[in-house]
């Protein structure tokens, strides 16, 4: 709905950038079958308007966070309170996300210096996405 309300004055200054927020569960089925549907939609949708607008001086790009620690896992840590302490084992970097790191992927799109860059997904993800290095981390025994 963002996205509508501002395309019309982008178009008609000629230039402008969505970045949007998606998940790694768009692209990975990692559960929660509803949530990834949406987000796998979200990526769906910022192609399009990459393709659709591009022509006109806009970019579309969307970033897929892996596990970042903020309050939308209280109630996973009330729960189980060494959650984080389990979920980073699954994280090539060795920890889940900051914040700050989605911050910094979305200040990078959105700046001058990434215009060449339109319709791209990118996993801020810590690698979680580039292969299973809990899986590999099992069968050598390291």
């Amino acid at each position: 709905m963002l996205t509508r309300l501002v395309l019309p004055e982008m178009v008609e200054g000629g230039l402008g950038v969505v970045t949007n927020i998606s998940s790694v569960n768009g692209i990975q089925a990692l559960g929660n079958p509803a949530y990834s549907a949406a987000k796998a939609g979200l990526i769906s949708f910022t192609q399009t308007v990459a393709t659709e607008y591009g022509p006109k001086g806009i970019r579309c790009n969307v970033v897929l966070p892996g596990t970042v620690e903020t309050p939308v896992w209280k109630h996973r840590v009330e729960a189980r309170p060494d959650v984080f302490e389990k979920v980073k084992s699954w994280y090539p970097v060795g920890r889940v996300g900051r914040p700050e790191d989605i911050a910094a992927a979305v200040a990078f799109l959105s700046a001058d210096e990434a215009g060449f860059v339109n319709g791209a997904s990118l996993a801020v993800d810590g690698g979680l996405t580039a292969g299973s290095f809990k899986m590999i981390k099992d069968m050598i025994g390291k």
